[in-house]
């Protein structure tokens, strides 16, 4: 029997006083993971972050257990002064997750460690962003187009980091526009859109 590791029941949420999206279920359960599909603005970033805990819902309930999630959103994270070492280096120890190597040789970084942030391209700042999923030991990954600025390989690295989180029971709830090859649920979250809810350039920024 699989395990429920996340629970999202009849979610509504809003934005700029408007509501985006209500009535949304879905469950994460071990080894599974969770596709959210739709077009901008239909409420997907609004969503991972609610899930996230970033943002609070008009209604509904979100179930998870404490400190469980790990969250990456578009920017990735890294500070520019220190090398690719020291910024996975700083995660591992906020989240006491003690060595890096997993992370450096899932994301294909060992040429990397020595450069500091600021000289890394954007594909190259992405994996290591992505990198720190791995030393934060969280089972649920809550990811916001995690491939954005990736190239064809490191999108193929991605996708078996995901694959091997999902085989370690881990889950996943990934917003993406890119067919990564995993077997999983897809949810449209623009069926879930409100009536209410305002188009155009406003919803560009909170797809």
């Amino acid at each position: 029997m699989t395990t429920a590791l996340l629970e999202v029941t009849d979610l509504v949420c809003s934005r700029g006083g408007l509501t985006v999206f209500e009535g949304v279920h879905l469950t994460v359960g071990s080894g599974q993971v969770v596709v959210l599909r739709g077009p901008n603005g239909s409420g997907k970033t609004t969503l991972l972050r609610a899930i996230a805990g970033l943002q609070s819902p008009v209604r509904g309930q979100i179930k998870c257990e404490p400190e469980s999630i790990a969250y990456a959103a578009h920017i990735d994270g890294t500070k520019a002064t220190l090398t690719v070492a020291e910024n996975l280096q700083f995660w591992a120890a906020l989240f006491g997750a003690g060595s890096i190597d997993r992370a450096v040789e899932a994301f294909d970084l060992k040429e990397l460690l020595s450069r500091p942030a600021r000289t890394l391209s954007a594909g190259q700042k992405r994996r290591v962003g992505l990198a720190r999923l791995l030393v934060t030991d969280r089972p649920i990954w809550a990811l916001d187009e995690p491939t954005v600025s990736l190239d064809e390989a490191s999108v193929a690295l991605f996708a078996k980091a995901v694959e091997m989180h999902l085989a370690s029971g881990g889950g996943a709830i990934i917003a993406t526009h890119t067919d990564l090859g995993l077997q999983g649920e897809t949810l449209d979250i623009s069926q879930f859109r409100s009536s209410a809810s305002m188009g155009g350039a406003f919803d560009e920024a909170f797809t």
